[in-house]
């Protein structure tokens, strides 16, 4: 068997990202809560794909790639943190969003125009059909050009990617192990998609093999996720060697806090991302982290997550993401 030690990664990210007590939020809750501020990984505004990046830009500078293609909605995290990465790097990042283009460009369009990224705009009602011939359409000019592509998919969710989020839950063993404290019996996380629950199944399988993994959605239902996500866990393990299997019913989704859609801020995940500023001094956003703790909360209250259980929930970033919302959030 190996270990993610063992595979090649530039580092990017300030790790070990915190772990912190909620303990306002958890004593209204009446459970043990903790927080996994990966929202502090720092690098180009911060997040969870800086874990996966440091493995896929090794990839890239291993192969000698000068253009860097990936996709995402209007405030892609990930679509950020790609153009920052491959502007560190020596590279050219072309981003195709989801979305008409903006009346005006804030939050992480903003910061996608600072690292100079050349940006296309695809309509949302065609986007799912469009996206693989307009990112091949980019490798192929850039290729014809003499220059060398390589095409990130959505999210950085490849086995590859997912290996970030197993180095993650090491960590997170090792600060648990620090200060004498449980491991979760819960880890809850938004998914988009995909490769942060994969890394997270197959870390907690390895080293917390009781606790359970629930993944939080924030677009589609849950059994693509299940499909899709046990097929990445599944794969990840077998980069390591590691003897897990999963089948789809092995993967917790949630998928009833979406809300109107993607990308659009619902009314359960802005009372979410009030509480947790109110009572923690923590930002969540409304496009991921919000509906993700708007889920816990629920959960919670449904007795699915029991009174007294370690819960950790994973803070992805996003909160460029705020800045574009501001009429909504002051709306409620």
């Amino acid at each position: 068997m190996k270990t993610v030690d063992e595979f090649t990664r530039v580092p990017l990210g300030f790790f070990p990202t915190p772990l912190e007590p909620l303990p306002r939020l958890g004593e209204v809750l009446g459970i043990n809560l903790t927080i996994k501020r990966d929202d502090y990984s720092g690098f180009g505004g911060g997040g969870n794909k800086v874990r996966k990046l440091e493995y896929l830009m090794a990839e890239a500078c291993q192969a000698g790639v000068n253009v860097v293609i990936t996709t995402g909605g209007h405030q892609s995290n990930h679509a950020r943190m790609v153009a920052a990465a491959a502007r560190k790097f020596g590279m050219r990042p072309v981003l195709v969003l989801r979305g008409n283009p903006p009346a005006s460009w804030q939050g992480n369009l903003l910061l996608d125009k600072l690292f100079g990224s050349e940006v296309q705009f695809l309509d949302p009602d065609g986007y799912f059909t469009q996206i693989e011939g307009a990112m091949q359409a980019h490798a192929d000019a850039a290729s014809a050009r003499g220059e060398k592509p390589m095409i990130i998919p959505l999210g950085g969710a490849t086995p590859l990617g997912a290996l970030g989020y197993v180095r993650a839950v090491e960590e997170i063993s090792a600060q648990l192990a620090e200060r004498a404290a449980p491991v979760p019996d819960f880890v809850v996380a938004p998914t988009g998609s995909g490769g942060t629950l994969a890394g997270l199944h197959v870390g907690t399988r390895r080293y917390w093999p009781e606790t359970k993994v629930i993944g939080i959605s924030v677009s589609a239902k849950a059994d693509w996720f299940q499909s899709r996500i046990s097929g990445m866990a599944q794969d990840c393990a077998d980069l390591l060697q590691w003897p897990q299997q999963w089948q789809p019913d092995d993967i917790w989704i949630e998928d009833g806090y979406v809300g109107e859609a993607y990308g659009i801020p619902s009314a359960g995940g802005i009372d979410a991302i009030y509480q947790l500023a109110q009572q923690e001094g923590v930002l969540l956003d409304p496009v991921y982290t919000g509906k993700a703790m708007h889920g816990l909360i629920s959960l919670v209250k449904q007795g699915r997550i029991p009174q007294g259980a370690n819960v950790t929930f994973v803070h992805c970033g996003g909160s460029p993401a705020l800045y574009p919302f501001a009429d909504r959030l002051l709306e409620q």
